[in-house]
């Protein structure tokens, strides 16, 4: 069982508002002017009534209460809006932070969490964010102020009217603070549940196509329904509590109101208390209403504030994935794509169950989430699912010993069953994962040493699935070579066979490919994965299943391209078709996560029997 989460406190929140002081200051002197004025305003009528009960000119009171009261609305006005507009840009900067904090997470916690839940974290938690500004921290300052001033100017007109008025708002003010806890963890529940909810819908919507296909709609639905119905219930918990707390504050109000005002009564028939005093004591009554309600209501929004914080700050406090630039010894970053890198794996082992501590290796390959708990889509060459493993792999190795070497400037094959562990060498070389033990170099140099930003840039990946971005054609192509020109997409696009595709459209390099690319075919979809790789320029490419969605002319066509984009590169291509990589210079056969064999196409012929079987299964052989 996991430890629980602390919870977030209002102190964490007050770093978000670094950036916003000298606005905050002037929002809060324009709500002390705002609070003195709404306190002037019982004066001004208190004299106004005296002078006429009195037959003393009263036109001068007029004005000062006509001139009070639009001061009054023309400061509160600007104060909303100063508050607005600096939660708006609160808001922002928590949702540049959580998105920059996220994208900087290592992909094990992808495998861990629900997309749709990371994205409620970002939009709806976020924006409850918002009311502890608005209708929160200022609500209460304002409130504690009017409310102090409300005190003082009452006690002086009638202690005894105060103290019928104190003790109806303790009773009420003890309730909500009781009733403010359990709307906290209310509201945590509630929005656990809407992001529970967020992921079941995204799991639909991203896979609609193949539930379509399976005639699933209606149990895609239920399963929606489902969170969707856990999502109501939970609002209408909440609602229950919020529903409460102005209740008990009404009660408690209007039974001081009725007696203030009979007892305020029998004293100005008696002559003790004058009328425009006991009017300046109800006016002052409403008063401290309004700030006790307002900041009961602010408690209230605190408390749903906090609770979205909580999730906000559960992903703040995940270790990001580390970029290893602190390191004094790392390595001057290498040449590029002319003179390719040397690899070399030394009795590298992993699994599923380690963690390295932050960045490591607990989820390659990883297991799939349970039912409720879907796994978020990520590529192949990420999780190794084209590897086959599944929940019973937790534990056992993934690679259990594996060693081979890539010479610079040559192409490498690994092959073997799936399962063999082939994706998930990949994986390591990006270091999307750590080893379990031994060890990864390139150029001589072990990977951690290297910083992560060095590497990758350093490194192609064309994964199986080919993933495409939502966004133009020239969006995905440039997502590695932003600073390429049209010509040198338009050169690229013509190298693997896509130079139709940006003219079969008024936009050309503009055409937009939908939702996650869904206007292309797979083999176009891998072929874009080519171009963009080979547009970056890279010195090392790793493709895992390159040619899988493509047919046998493309297939040829994209290993004439290969053939030269590996010229001073150093490849290393996860195959399933041994007629791909037949001419490579050496092919490293994979089998339960060991190195069965090493050597050229014909020698492994020769000399693996499980390679010679591979072959004569695709027919590049005859079966002994």
């Amino acid at each position: 069982m996991q430890p629980t989460a602390p919870r977030a406190t209002l102190r964490e929140f007050f770093p978000y508002l670094r950036g916003h002081v000298r606005v905050l200051v002037l929002v809060a002197v324009v709500s002390l002017v705002s609070t003195g004025l709404s306190i002037a305003q019982p004066l001004m009528v208190q004299q106004l009534v005296n002078a006429v009960s009195a037959s003393r000119p009263a036109t001068i009171f007029v004005w000062l209460l006509v001139a009070v009261t639009l001061s009054g609305a023309v400061f509160g006005a600007a104060q909303s809006y100063l508050l607005q507009r600096t939660a708006e840009s609160v808001v922002l900067g928590v949702r540049r932070s959580l998105v920059g904090q996220l994208l900087a997470l290592p992909v094990r916690e992808f495998d861990r969490r629900r997309v749709g839940d990371l994205i409620s974290r970002v939009g709806s938690d976020t924006t409850l964010m918002r009311s502890v500004i608005t209708s929160g921290l200022f609500e209460i300052v304002s409130s504690v102020l009017m409310f102090c001033a409300a005190v003082v100017l009452m006690v002086l007109i009638d202690p005894l009217l105060f103290g019928i008025t104190l003790t109806a708002v303790l009773v009420g003010a003890g309730g909500v603070v009781f009733l403010g806890r359990l709307i906290r963890k209310r509201s945590r529940d509630v929005q656990d549940a809407v992001g529970s909810m967020t992921a079941a819908v995204e799991r639909g919507l991203s896979g609609i196509r193949t539930i379509k296909a399976s005639v699933a709609e209606q149990r895609e639905a239920a399963v929606i329904d489902v969170e969707a119905t856990r999502a109501y219930d939970a609002g209408i918990a909440m609602a229950r509590l919020q529903a409460a707390v102005q209740p008990i504050m009404s009660i408690c109000i209007q039974g001081a109101f009725i007696v203030v005002l009979t007892v305020g009564g029998i004293q100005v028939a008696a002559g003790e208390l004058l009328l425009g005093d006991l009017i300046a004591f109800i006016l002052y009554l409403f008063l401290l209403v309004m700030p006790i309600g307002s900041a009961m209501s602010a408690f209230v929004q605190i408390q749903s504030g906090l609770a979205a914080l909580d999730r906000i700050q559960e992903i703040a406090r995940l270790d990001p994935e580390r970029a290893d630039e602190e390191r004094p010894e790392r390595p001057a970053p290498a040449t590029r794509a002319a003179h390719g890198s040397s690899i070399e794996l030394r009795d590298v082992s992993f699994s599923y169950g380690d963690d390295d501590g932050g960045n490591g290796a607990d989820a390659a390959d990883g297991p799939p989430a349970s039912a409720d708990q879907p796994r978020s889509p990520v590529s192949p060459a990420v999780t190794g699912t084209s590897e086959g493993h599944g929940p019973d792999d937790a534990g056992r190795p993934v690679l259990d010993g594996v060693s081979f070497t890539v010479p610079a400037r040559s192409r490498t094959a690994l092959v073997g069953p799936s399962g063999a562990g082939k994706s998930t060498v990949l994986a390591l070389l990006e270091r999307f994962y750590e080893p379990t033990s031994g060890g990864i170099l390139l150029d001589g140099v072990a990977l951690p040493g290297i910083p992560r930003s060095d590497l990758r840039s350093r490194i192609g990946l064309v994964e199986q699935e080919a993933p495409v971005l939502s966004g133009t054609l020239a969006d995905n192509l440039r997502l590695a070579a932003p600073h390429a020109t049209d010509d040198d997409l338009r050169r690229v696009l013509a190298a693997v066979g896509l130079d139709a595709l940006g003219d079969r459209s008024d936009d050309g390099l503009d055409l937009n490919l939908g939702e996650d690319g869904i206007r292309l075919s797979g083999g176009q979809r891998q072929r874009l994965a080519w171009a963009r790789v080979i547009l970056a320029d890279r010195p090392v490419l790793l493709m895992d299943e390159p040619t899988s969605a493509v047919d046998s002319r493309t297939e040829q066509l994209l290993q004439q391209t290969l053939g030269e984009a590996s010229r001073n590169r150093t490849v290393v291509v996860v195959a399933h078709r041994l007629s791909t990589v037949a001419d490579f210079d050496q092919i490293v056969v994979l089998d339960q996560g060991r190195v069965a064999a090493v050597g050229t196409h014909d020698e492994l012929l020769e000399s693996s029997d499980l390679y010679r079987d591979m072959a004569a299964r695709q027919r590049l052989v005859a079966h002994a």
